[in-house]
């Protein structure tokens, strides 16, 4: 049996009078890549932010094997430290170059000792492309390095889930694809991804499972060959209507 990773159940959020989530379940098994696409304003950003406890949400639970993150007695920095996030605008440490934007959280949070941490931020910037740039400062990087810094930073935690919160949306339509291609080799090798995106055909052809969600709730889930290729719910059908076409 696949062991679960993650565990939402009954998932609610409003912002003042916003209802944003309104009772979200959703599973998440060990090695699995789970996109979540949707028209913008449906709820999957703050669905994400909300597992990484980002924001607080009002209701349900989440459970990372089998611990309730919304659990106050639980020690929630060091379930944090395994679960990674990507966000859409960076959040690099402009004032750090790279590699110290790497070393930072596992020398502070971890305790890990200097050495160590930068043959870690080494390997990953490494395994991004970015092993000649490791002493530049972020500021000098195009668009693209820097979300490939970032998913290497989030690498260097060691997490055992990671979480892209729609990370080619800031970035020139050219430089999408050398971001995409680390995810895609992250995937490859195993890493619990959920990944919300706008890029349907990153999700066709990586995603085990794709989830469509609309005004707050889950509308349809599955295989990528069920979501893009027969849609069951006429919602689902619509928003992808203009891909499928495509």
């Amino acid at each position: 049996m696949e062991e679960t990773v993650l565990t939402i159940e009954g998932l609610y959020k409003s912002f003042g009078d916003l209802e944003v989530l309104k009772g979200i379940d959703l599973q998440i098994s060990k090695g699995e890549v789970v996109c979540i696409i949707g028209a913008s304003g449906s709820g999957k950003s703050t669905l994400l932010r909300c597992i990484n406890l980002l924001e607080e949400a009002d209701g349900g639970r989440i459970l990372f094997h089998g611990q309730d993150l919304m659990d106050t007695s639980v020690d929630i920095d060091s379930l944090r430290q395994s679960i990674g996030m990507v966000f859409q605008s960076f959040n690099l440490f402009n004032n750090k170059n790279v590699i110290d934007n790497c070393t930072m959280a596992p020398v502070v949070v971890k305790k890990i000792p200097r050495e160590e941490a930068e043959a870690a931020a080494v390997r990953n910037l490494k395994a991004v492309g970015l092993e000649d740039f490791m002493y530049a400062d972020p500021n000098t990087l195009s668009g693209g390095q820097k979300q490939r810094v970032a998913i290497a930073r989030a690498l260097c935690m060691e997490p055992e889930i990671m979480l892209f919160d729609e990370p080619t949306s800031a970035l020139d339509p050219e430089i999408v694809g050398e971001v995409l291609d680390v995810m895609k080799k992250l995937a490859e090798e195993g890493m619990t991804m959920v990944v919300v995106t706008h890029e349907m055909a990153f999700a066709k052809e990586v995603s085990n499972r794709v989830v469509f969600m609309d005004d707050g709730v889950i509308l349809e889930q599955g295989s990528p060959e069920k979501i893009f290729g027969n849609p069951e719910n006429a919602r689902t059908r619509e928003f992808l209507a203009r891909y499928l076409e495509d």
